[in-house]
C-alpha cells in the first residue's frame, strides 16, 4: 500500500528522512480494527520523529500520521452502530488503558511504536473507533485526533478554566492554537491570543477571540490561565501574564525546550504549571459530541494529495500555516 513513512532519522534535515512509497498493508489483530484512511494531518509529532526525537533509527521504517480519518473496513460487534463503511475518527494514543494491549504496555502514540495513519491503511484497537461528527468534512474529522484534542484537554482539564474566565492562547496559527480559541470562545471564555503576523492576529479575532496582541506585547490584565505549546520564544510572556494562582498548560514547544525558567516567579506567585500531552478516550468523546453540538468547524490551511506530502511537511517545518495542513490519501 502507498503510505509515508520515515526511511530513516535526520536530526539536521528532517525532510531528507521523509519518503512515499510502498509498504506492507497490516495484519489483522485480536480487538484491533483496520480503517481505510481517506485523510490525516501532518502534525509537529511528525516533525519530530524525522529528527529522531522519539523514534530510534532501528525502528524505521515508520509510517507516519497521529491522527486520520476514513472509512472502516469491518463490523465492530461491540460497538452498537459501527458497521464496515461507517466514516470514523480515531483515537491514536495506544496502552493508555490497556484496549489491545498487553497489560502494563507503556503509552505510546501511533508512528512510535505501532504504524502511524499516512497510509492507505492503519490499524487501532477497536476501542479507539469513534463515528465521524456529522457536521464534519472527512478532511476537518482528520485534525481532531492530534491537536483538536490536545487543546480540548489544555483548555478544559489542564488549564482549569471555566465559562467567563479570561485565557491567553499563545502563537495563533498553529493547529493546538487555533483550535483552542474556538473551542474556548464556544464555551463562553474570553480568549487573548498574540501573534508576531498581524494577518494571523486578524484571522484569530475573526475565529472568536476577543482580543490579539503582538507578540509579547503587555496584556490589558493578568489572565487566568495561558495555553503555550510555543515554548522558548514565549514562556517568559506567558509567566508575567497569568495571575497570582492561575495555570501555564503546555503541550508543545516548537521554539525550543529550554527557556529561563523565572522560577521565582512561578513559586512567589503560586503558578500552577500543567503539561499535557493529547488526552484520554473519554476526552476525544466529549471533544466529538461538542464539535456536533456547537457546529464547530476546524480550520483547514491547506491540503495536498498522498504524492505532495513533502510539500505538506515543509508547508508545516516553515511555520507559515494557519490551522491544519491535510494529507489526503
Amino acid at each position: 500500500m502507498k503510505a509515508v513513512f520515515a526511511a530513516t532519522i535526520n536530526n539536521a534535515d528532517p525532510l531528507a528522512a521523509l519518503e512515499v512509497g510502498e509498504l506492507p498493508e497490516p495484519q489483522p489483530r485480536p480487538f484491533w480494527s483496520t480503517v481505510s484512511v481517506k485523510a490525516a494531518t501532518v502534525n509537529h509529532h511528525d516533525i519530530w520523529s524525522l529528527k529522531g526525537v522519539g523514534l530510534a533509527a532501528e525502528a524505521t521504517p515508520m509510517i507516519l500520521g497521529t491522527d486520520a480519518a476514513g472509512v472502516l473496513d469491518e463490523d465492530i460487534p461491540v460497538r452498537k452502530g459501527l458497521k464496515a463503511g461507517d466514516e470514523v475518527v480515531l483515537y491514536t494514543v495506544i496502552g493508555a488503558d490497556g484496549a489491545g494491549v498487553m497489560p502494563g504496555e507503556r503509552r505510546t502514540i501511533l508512528s512510535e511504536r505501532y504504524p502511524g495513519t499516512m497510509a492507505a491503511k492503519t490499524q487501532v484497537p477497536s476501542a479507539n473507533v469513534f463515528a465521524k461528527p456529522a457536521n464534519l468534512t472527512l478532511d476537518e474529522a482528520a485534525a481532531l485526533g492530534t491537536s483538536w484534542l490536545t487543546a480540548y484537554s489544555l483548555v478544559f482539564a489542564s488549564a482549569g478554566v471555566k465559562p467567563g474566565d479570561t485565557i491567553l492562547i499563545q502563537g495563533a496559527g498553529g493547529g493546538v492554537s487555533t483550535a483552542a480559541v474556538q473551542l474556548a470562545h464556544a464555551a463562553g471564555l474570553e480568549v487573548f491570543v498574540t501573534s508576531r503576523d498581524e494577518t494571523k492576529r486578524e484571522r484569530a479575532l475573526a475565529l472568536g477571540a476577543d482580543a490579539a496582541f503582538e507578540a509579547g506585547a503587555r496584556l490589558p490584565r493578568k489572565v487566568d490561565a495561558v495555553i503555550e505549546s510555543v515554548g522558548a520564544a514565549t514562556w517568559g510572556h506567558s509567566v508575567r501574564s497569568v495571575r497570582p494562582g492561575g495555570t501555564i498548560a503546555i503541550c508543545g514547544a516548537t521554539t525550543g525546550d529550554q527557556p529561563g525558567a523565572e522560577l521565582t516567579r512561578v513559586f512567589f506567585q503560586d503558578i500552577r504549571v500543567q503539561g499535557n500531552t493529547m488526552g484520554s478516550r473519554e476526552d476525544f468523546a466529549r471533544l466529538l459530541r461538542f464539535v456536533e453540538h456547537a457546529d464547530i468547524h476546524p480550520v483547514i490551511d491547506s491540503t495536498f494529495g498522498l504524492a505532495d506530502a513533502r510539500a505538506a511537511f515543509a508547508k508545516v517545518l516553515s511555520g507559515d500555516v494557519f490551522g491544519k495542513v491535510v494529507v489526503r490519501i
